[in-house]
C-alpha cells in the first residue's frame, strides 16, 4: 500500500499558489501589473504570521497560567523571532519603488492593511484595545475582536503570574477591568523588581520587553516604509496613511517593564 500524502498535499501547495489573483492591468500588455504580485505575497505571509503568533501567544497565556516560566520564556523567544522576521519582510517591500506601486495602487480600491483583524487580534491580545477598531469589521471577524477585546491580555496572565509567586499585587489590578488599556502602576512595579533575582522571572521580563519593543520596531519600519511609497498621501481606504500611523509609535503595551529600567 503505497503513501499518498506528499510534500505538496500535506502542504496544500497547489490551492496556495492559487491564492495570488492580481487585479491590475497593464494597459501596454493587457497584464498585471509585474509588482502587484510581490504586494499580494507579503501581505498574505504577514497574514500566516499573525495567525502563528496568535497561536503562540494564546499557549504562552497558558503556560504562564499554569505557572511554566521556562516554556512562556521559550515560546515568546519563537514569537519574538516571527517579529524579526515581519520586521525584515519591510526590506522586500522597499525594493519597490513608489512608480511601481503606483502601477497597481488604484485597483486596491478600499482595500487596506487597516483592515486586517488578525493584527487587531494581535493589538487586543498585548494590551492596546480600541473598541472603535470593532467597529470596522463584521461577522466572523467582529465576532473574533469582540472577544479578543474581552479577553485577559498577556500582561493579565504575567501580572497573575508574579501574584501566584508571591509578590503583592493589589486586587485592583488583579481584578482589573481587562477591556481597558493597561495603565502604569507603581505597585506593579515594585513587585516586577522584587522578582529580579530569580533569573527565570528577570528572563521572562526581558524577553516580554523585547517583543514590546520587536513590536514598536515593526510599526517605525511600517511608518517609514508607507512615507517611502506614498508620502504625505492619503492611505488606501481613506485612512491617513502615514500620519495615522505615525500616532501609534512609542507607545509601549508594557509600560511597567519599561517604567522600572531607572531602579537598577
Amino acid at each position: 500500500m503505497t503513501n499518498e500524502m506528499t510534500y505538496g498535499s500535506y502542504l496544500k501547495i497547489p490551492e496556495l499558489l492559487e491564492l495570488q489573483h492580481c487585479l491590475s492591468v497593464d494597459e501596454a500588455t493587457g497584464e498585471p501589473e509585474h509588482d502587484e504580485t510581490l504586494f499580494i505575497v507579503i501581505h498574505q505571509v504577514y497574514e500566516l504570521w499573525f495567525k502563528q503568533v496568535l497561536h503562540e501567544l494564546d499557549y504562552i497565556v497558558e503556560l504562564m497560567n499554569d505557572d511554566r516560566v521556562g516554556a512562556a520564556r521559550h515560546h515568546l523567544r519563537r514569537v519574538l523571532t516571527i517579529v524579526k522576521t515581519m520586521v525584515g519582510q519591510i526590506d522586500i517591500l522597499e525594493t519597490m519603488t513608489p512608480a511601481e506601486f503606483a502601477s497597481f495602487r488604484s485597483f486596491l480600491a478600499n482595500a487596506s492593511g487597516f483592515q486586517s483583524a488578525q493584527f487587531r487580534e494581535l493589538e487586543f491580545m498585548l494590551g492596546v484595545k480600541d473598541r472603535v477598531q470593532i467597529d470596522w469589521f463584521a461577522g466572523a471577524e467582529a465576532e473574533r475582536l469582540e472577544a479578543r477585546h474581552a479577553a485577559p491580555t498577556l500582561w493579565d496572565a504575567f501580572v497573575r503570574l508574579l501574584s501566584r509567586s508571591g509578590s503583592d499585587i493589589p486586587n485592583s489590578i488583579l481584578d482589573r477591568d481587562v477591556s481597558q488599556p493597561i495603565i502604569e502602576n507603581a505597585a506593579v512595579q515594585q513587585a516586577i523588581i522584587g522578582q529580579y533575582s530569580d533569573e527565570r522571572f528577570a528572563g521572562l521580563c526581558e524577553m516580554m520587553t523585547d517583543l514590546d519593543e520587536g513590536i514598536q520596531e515593526w510599526r517605525y519600519r511600517h511608518v517609514m516604509m508607507v512615507r517611502r511609497t506614498i508620502g504625505t498621501k492619503p492611505g488606501t481606504g481613506g485612512s491617513d496613511g502615514a500620519s495615522y500611523l505615525a500616532t501609534t509609535l512609542f507607545k509601549p503595551a508594557f509600560p511597567d517593564l519599561w517604567a522600572i529600567r531607572t531602579a537598577f
